[in-house]
């Protein structure tokens, strides 16, 4: 098995939405805010390779909006998807599956192009993609609370060309590889378990986006379902203290990956750093 990581791009959110109840005196000393208390995040995808599958998390914003749709993201930096795919050895053709943790235009719009006829084609030829069925059925739905972030455009391709797997239940998609399911920020949302080189890591996604969010009670405005957050995030931090998991951040721009340790305050961040520093 192989794990690669990298960034497609930074973008900015305003820091209150990220933090939630959180009062900007306590989280702006964990993460900088500008003039428009806006805090700055990336898009980091994760690559597994394993099993004879090249397993893509998550694809990015992707470019089929327009100028206009993107002018409050600010995105900066990062390698694009294919850049950073290349960076760790792949081609769109080689990814043979890619995981959607959730259906939000930042985790899924890269996966699909504009074609120059019209329409859309997959960015990649070759994949399947996996869905949960909670999160397909929320998504396609919509509702008044997240119409914005959940695009046609993005959304109904999945549907179309037979390649969709629909994920009933958390479990095994292929050895080494798990997908827990989590309802807090949105309904079905897939956290990847990996077992890799004798140790568990958990892509935490939005569940636990930055460092700053370890914390139980550090959770965006953005999740629909507060309290489940927190006990879905209680759990899996729980379990990676006890069993010494790593946590990969989909969102910190300056962390990949950390250990946990237990303090007087709760469960906090051990030692963190970028994946390498741990393989």
């Amino acid at each position: 098995m192989k794990l690669s990581l990298f960034n497609i791009s930074n973008f900015r959110v305003d820091g209150g939405a990220m933090f939630g109840v959180i009062p900007k005196a306590l989280w702006s000393r964990q993460m900088q805010s500008d003039e428009l208390n806006t805090i700055e995040l990336s898009l980091t995808s994760l690559v597994i390779e394993a099993e004879k599958r090249v397993i893509l998390v998550d694809a990015g914003w992707g470019d089929k909006q327009d100028e206009k749709f993107f002018r409050h993201a600010y995105l900066h930096g990062g390698s694009g998807l294919a850049g950073g795919l290349a960076e760790c050895g792949y081609r769109p053709e080689d990814i043979t599956d890619v995981i959607i943790t959730h259906l939000h235009a930042d985790h899924c719009g890269g996966c699909f192009v504009n074609a120059p006829g019209g329409g859309t084609v997959p960015f990649f030829p070759n994949a399947a993609w996996h869905i949960s069925r909670a999160q397909w059925e929320w998504a396609n739905e919509s509702n008044l609370r997240e119409e914005d972030a959940f695009l046609p455009e993005n959304i109904r391709p999945f549907g179309e060309g037979g390649r969709l797997n629909i994920v009933e239940e958390p479990g095994e998609l292929c050895p080494g590889v798990s997908l827990r399911i989590c309802y807090g920020h949105t309904p079905g949302m897939l956290i990847p378990v990996i077992y890799y080189r004798g140790r568990t890591w958990v892509y935490t996604g939005d569940l636990i986006p930055t460092v700053a969010h370890i914390p139980l009670l550090w959770n965006m405005a953005y999740d629909l379902l507060p309290l489940v957050t927190i006990a879905e995030k209680q759990e899996i931090l729980q379990e990676a203290l006890v069993n010494d998991w790593m946590l990969i951040f989909q969102h910190d721009p300056a962390c990949e990956c950390c250990t946990l340790t237990e303090t007087p305050k709760g469960i906090r961040v051990g030692r963190k750093g970028r994946l390498a520093d741990f393989t």
